[in-house]
């Protein structure tokens, strides 16, 4: 409790406006500020992901505002707004009144700063991460597509819960904001209805810190740093009082500790299985349909990406077998033939704007992977409908639940069926954007985005048109790109929208609309 104090207090902490460490990770200079949609007052009363009740996380009633107490802090939140330094300004330009946006924006560039596959030894061998010392190279996580939706969809869900606790307590104790109560006070962000207690500003910087310093240990001193920051805007911009962002701090590192117990035991540690498992597979695939994928690496990794992600716990969907395809077409049969001739005639005469497609999508290494594509996009459509932070958190969570569901079940489907891509089984076929280490069928791109558009549509009906041609550009990205068969992209296309169907079910009965 010293700590947060100290840490937040204006009149005792001077403010850093950077780690070192953000130099690496480069983030949106402008956030334009907005007049919320709406402001759900009965969102407390929608229903959580994993707690079972929206007061699952006790909560302290707060001192009454004609309180001594109160009153002091109520001053100190008058004269730090009427003081701002330039850097202040910045930050609370930088954050706004919607800082779950900016959170999103954080996630995606760590994904991409950890998605690097690791170089071979010079035995030939290849090293992994290890989570026990992330920070031996190579450096834990490699934040590959699907341990990026795993991280995606973690943290949107965790913040979801933890605003619909927040609303729950906002209304219960219905403490009115700082300026409600002094309207002499100084605001910086555009003023509300919403009751104060608890800051939803600290709750969402404090689940966004736990979560993504689980997922991403060695950010742990940057992410701490921007939490502070956030929830010091909170006081700077005369939206909350100490007491305010206190309790928001406590109720989301709670939450979010109920997310991170799920985490701990959903089957992740044992989805890069060893080489004997990994064998198994392929043996297995090779006995049932007579065909199994192979590395075309020199040297040759031993095991491809994350075979067992598909026995990871889903949020959504019942189990894999739920949405699994069937089975793609043998190698020379007439449907195979057919979609390889359509790869070489592609490939001979490749378009201008087909490259651009391909190069568009590609979201290879060094990016924060086809799941954060699809949060970019979320992210842009929130602001567009001016969402508070609770409607705003209910996008990312159905999304990314979704958008997690569709990696475990296409990675079920890669290394059940083990399909060898056009590289290994087409003579003489390259590509122009290198290979995935894992099988083909069916195509992660077009299963992550089908489930992406479906449920994105579901919450915005006037864009479905241009989400739903997303989808269907990214999968035939990556036949224009010669990674996959165009019967992986139908497939997958079709999984996807399966597995985005239990999201929706999922969305309707929440209470929210």
């Amino acid at each position: 409790m010293k700590n947060i104090i100290r840490s937040i207090l204006f009149t005792v902490c001077a403010w850093t406006a950077f780690q070192s460490c953000e130099k690496d990770i480069p983030t949106r200079k402008h956030f334009d500020l907005y007049a919320f949609s709406g402001e759900d007052p009965t969102g407390g009363a929608w229903k959580p992901v994993l707690l079972t009740d929206p007061s699952q996380i006790p909560l302290p009633a707060p001192e009454a505002v004609n309180s001594a107490a109160y009153q002091a802090e109520l001053a100190n939140v008058k004269s730090a707004s009427a003081q701002l330094s330039g850097e202040q300004e910045e930050a609370i330009a930088y954050w706004g009144n919607n800082g779950i946006v900016r959170w999103n924006e954080i996630a995606r560039e760590l994904a991409a700063k950890y998605n690097m596959a690791p170089a071979p030894n010079p035995d030939g061998s290849y090293p992994g991460p290890n989570a026990a010392n992330p920070g031996q190279y190579p450096l834990f996580p490699f934040a590959h597509p699907p341990y990026a939706s795993r991280m995606y969809a973690y943290w949107g869900a965790a913040q979801f819960d933890a605003l619909i606790a927040t609303w729950h307590y906002k209304h219960q104790f219905n403490r009115p904001a700082p300026y409600k109560t002094d309207a002499s006070i100084q605001t910086h962000l555009p003023q509300t209805e919403l009751p104060s207690y608890p800051s939803d500003g600290a709750v969402v910087a404090s689940v966004s810190e736990a979560i993504l310093t689980a997922m991403f240990p060695l950010e742990k001193d940057f992410l701490m740093e921007k939490a502070r920051e956030h929830r010091q805007t909170q006081l700077w911009a005369g939206m909350n009082v100490l007491s305010d962002i206190i309790a928001g701090d406590s109720l989301g590192r709670a939450v979010a500790a109920v997310f991170l117990a799920r985490a701990a035991n959903d089957g992740m540690k044992n989805a890069q299985a060893p080489k004997p498992v990994s064998d198994s597979l392929a043996n297995a695939a090779q006995a049932q349909w007579g065909w199994h994928w192979e590395n075309l690496e020199d040297p040759q990794r031993p095991v491809g990406v994350t075979p067992l992600f598909g026995r990871v716990q889903p949020w959504c969907i019942p189990n894999v077998e739920a949405v699994r395809p069937g089975p793609p077409p043998a190698p020379g049969s007439p449907d195979f033939e057919r979609d390889v001739a359509e790869l070489w005639e592609i490939s001979g005469n490749l378009t201008v704007r087909q490259r651009q497609i391909a190069n568009f999508w590609s979201d290879g290494l060094g990016t924060y992977t086809p799941p954060g594509h699809w949060n970019r996009r979320a992210s842009d459509l929130i602001v567009e409908n001016r969402y508070n932070p609770l409607r705003s958190a209910r996008v990312y969570a159905y999304l990314n639940m979704a958008v997690m569901d569709a990696g475990i079940s296409c990675w079920d489907a890669k290394y059940y069926y083990h399909y060898p891509r056009p590289s290994q089984a087409v003579p003489g076929f390259t590509t122009i954007l290198g290979i995935p280490n894992f099988p083909s069928y069916t195509s992660g791109h077009s299963t992550f985005s089908a489930a992406a558009a479906e449920v994105l549509s579901h919450i915005f009906p006037s864009d479905r048109a241009s989400l739903e041609a997303w989808a269907e550009e990214a999968a035939i990205s990556r036949v224009y790109g010669g990674i996959h068969y165009r019967f992986d992209a139908e497939a997958g296309l079709a999984q996807g929208r399966a597995v985005a169907a239990y999201s929706v079910t999922k969305a309707q009965a929440d209470g929210a609309e």
